[in-house]
């Protein structure tokens, strides 16, 4: 290039800085869009750098790439800061497609563009990009070069695919700490922490020493293992290697220590650190609640906010999930409502964690108000959130709402699909069970143990004994999953529920294990409403051998023995009951009124309407009459005259619900009550002629299910 050449091109050059630094000054910081002053051609590669590096400065990625299009041969140097820059801004598809466009300029690629390039492709998520690129460069023969080779496993890492970073670390001649140290935190990240372990071992075996970053990111595969000797041996070696001034290192060890329950151990590593970041404190706080250290937890809480630790998501979410892992409802509700307060919002795992809460609250409207709050976050693509929401309305007794979120999930997985068949077995539709069942094997997912329970118990509440015995049948045939003694216990309710008590006893005494106090306790349930005597002495006592301080089972056959008129025999269980200190549970019947739940137990009158609910009851009684409802006074267990009995099963708890239920409608079509015990047989019968008479649904959950009645009839079909 002659003089006047060169001055023509430095007089360009000068005009181009000084627009930029004009923008610059006057805070003119041109976006994307903005049309670019001119742009010099046939730069030469040093001072194409110079210029790209100028735009960068500003944010100006459009003009920095007009720039480098007109550079003549950029050298690597440019085309990497340039792909780099882009990735680091958020835009890594950009900077494939710049990659690309080298590619297709003749330009010879070189080992700093291809380092700058898979970063870019492993920051997309997209594992088709990383494999491109990594086919470039063995075309290229490049990959020779550790760095590439390291910069690709890490890529392969972020897009979940642990083949093509297994493929890559083999082929590398030469791996370095980090080589290794990407493979294993690859395997720990795509959720094989086994395999991460096991390079981390191959590791030492071929005498690369772990550094830091390794022992930080190989602890969590412990963690998820409960694998507490390989996450001891670890400690050592940090200790050994003078590691633990490192936040990260020991963090990682107060989470491995906690996952792991040492809860002792963990505490001493944070009482030691140096330093101690958020991390560290929840990994803490996570191991007091997971070990039901629930008032060590608080405390710890607060300690952490009046040392003037800032609290992150994860630090809410160990407290609300730490509050309701330990039965704290109210609490829950209370630090969701504090976290909301302290600028933070809920995401999926603060969702996941407290729905339980509206379920066991039975609260369909704070259910509805955390299912809007979903939709509103766009969470409903979060399948662990929506599987949540299916749950918790057919806890909370709705099931159409239940089965339209059900239907909202675009990918269903087996808890998924789980979910929705125990949802309906809950409510008694078998039918739909069996639907759900077989759409599920058409969709291709494999039903497991957990499946089999919800199906089977699906058949039981709906009397489907021939469907039952296929089922049980079919699931090692066909499905390799060996029943256990929960699919027994099923099946003993299946026969049970039928009516077939015999076969339910032969069923048992076939089991090739040991009977559990779930099939003895169908058997024995089921010889009260069949009144087998026989058959209910025996289950009673095998359960008084398996859970002596059951108090339902004492109960269970003490009423048995009633209706029988065997006073003598029902004394003496009433006995043996006293004397081996056991109290009856006792019986209570709750709804929700607006914001507030409404609780009764027998003979209730704390209520501030129960002059209405008795004085509704007794108009009530009169129409029931006139439609055909005759009390069954053998549920009153008292030695009183006839009319006495009658008053009595008046005033049942789940009678009193109902009533109030009815008189606080307000326009609903509906109403749902739960009881903390078997629904009464004659309140099971009386609820059906109420149902008729005031034509309103009402849904009932007891200990074991949900009861639908309508226009008279249950959706138990009278099996309760």
């Amino acid at each position: 290039m002659d003089s006047l050449e060169t001055l023509a091109l430095f007089s360009s050059f000068s005009s181009f800085f000084g627009e930029l630094v004009f923008d610059l000054k006057l805070g003119n910081l041109p976006p994307s869009t903005k049309v670019a002053p001119s742009v010099p051609t046939n730069l030469p590669s040093h001072l194409g750098l110079r210029l790209v590096k100028a735009a960068l400065s500003v944010g100006d990625f459009r003009r920095a790439q007009q720039l480098f299009d007109n550079i003549l041969q950029p050298d690597p140097i440019t085309c990497s800061t340039l792909i780099s820059a882009l990735t680091t801004h958020g835009l890594p598809y950009e900077a494939i497609r710049l990659h690309a466009s080298i590619r297709a300029r003749g330009i010879k690629p070189q080992n700093s563009v291809f380092l700058a390039v898979a970063k870019a492709s492993g920051a997309s998520g997209d594992a088709l990009r990383v494999k491109e690129v990594h086919d470039d460069a063995i075309r290229c023969g490049m990959m020779s070069d550790v760095f590439l080779g390291n910069a690709l496993i890490h890529a392969y890492g972020k897009c979940k695919c642990t083949e093509g970073a297994r493929r890559v670390f083999d082929d590398l001649v030469v791996k370095d700490v980090v080589s290794w140290t990407s493979m294993s935190s690859c395997y720990v990240n795509c959720g094989l922490p086994r395999q991460g372990l096991a390079v981390f071992h191959e590791m030492g075996w071929n005498g690369v020493k772990p550094n830091s970053v390794t022992v930080s990111s190989i602890l969590p595969a412990c963690s998820e293992l409960k694998d507490l000797k390989s996450g001891r041996a670890i400690h050592g070696f940090a200790m050994r290697h003078e590691m633990m001034e490192n936040v990260f290192v020991c963090s990682a060890l107060v989470s491995m220590y906690a996952r792991c329950l040492s809860i002792k151990q963990a505490t001493i590593v944070f009482d030691l650190m140096p330093h101690r970041d958020v991390v560290s404190w929840n990994g803490v706080l996570t191991a007091y609640f997971t070990n039901k250290e629930y008032e060590k937890g608080l405390a710890l809480f607060s300690e952490m906010r009046s040392k003037g630790v800032k609290a992150d998501e994860a630090t809410w979410n160990a407290v609300i999930g730490g509050c309701m892992e330990n039965g704290q409802t109210e609490e829950a509700m209370e630090m969701l409502r504090k976290m909301q307060n302290m600028g933070f919002k809920p995401n999926q795992i603060t969702i996941s964690s407290f729905l339980p809460a509206c379920s066991i609250l039975e609260s369909l409207r704070m259910g509805k108000e955390v299912h809007c709050y979903v939709f509103r976050h766009w969470l409903i693509w979060d399948l662990t959130t929506m599987t949540a929401l299916v749950y918790m309305y057919a806890k909370c007794g709705d099931l159409n709402l239940s089965r339209n979120v059900f239907d909202m999930i675009h990918r269903k997985d087996v808890i998924a699909w789980n979910t929705m068949i125990i949802a309906n077995a809950l409510h008694g539709n078998g039918k739909e069970v069996l639907f759900l069942f077989e759409s599920m094997l058409q969709s291709g997912k494999k039903p497991n143990s957990v499946t089999f329970t919800g199906v089977l118990s699906g058949c039981s509440h709906s009397r489907l004994v021939e469907e039952g015995l296929q089922i049980f049948s079919s699931m090692g045939r066909d499905h390799q999953v060996e029943p256990d003694a929960t699919h027994y216990a099923c099946m003993v309710d299946v026969f049970s529920r039928a009516g077939r008590l015999d076969k339910a006893y032969d069923f048992i005494q076939r089991m090739p294990m040991e009977p559990t106090a779930s099939a003895w306790g169908a058997l024995l349930g089921a010889c009260r409403v069949y009144k087998n005597v026989e058959l209910a002495r025996i289950s009673a006592n095998k359960l008084f051998e398996i859970e002596p301080n059951n108090p339902g089972n004492y109960v269970s056959l003490f009423n048995i023995l009633v209706t029988a008129k065997l006073w003598s025999e029902a004394s003496a269980a009433r006995i043996l009951m006293n004397e081996r200190g056991i109290t009856k549970t006792p019986g209570c019947s709750w709804l929700q009124v607006g914001n507030r739940v409404h609780t009764f137990v027998v003979g209730d009158k704390n209520n501030m309407e129960s002059d209405k609910i008795y004085n509704f009851l007794d108009d009530l009684g009169e129409k029931m009459k006139l439609a055909g409802y005759k009390p069954d006074t053998d549920y009153v267990l008292q030695d009183v005259d006839q009319e006495e009995k009658t008053e009595s099963l008046c005033s049942h708890s789940e009678k009193l619900a109902v009533a109030f239920g009815i008189l606080n409608l307000n326009g609903q079509s509906s109403i749902r009550v739960f009881k903390n015990l078997r629904i009464c047989g004659d309140c099971h019968n009386a609820i059906k002629y109420i149902s008729k008479v005031v034509g309103v649904t009402i849904i009932v959950r007891d200990s074991l299910r949900f009861h639908h009645f309508r226009n008279g009839n249950c959706s138990c079909q009278d099996m309760w």
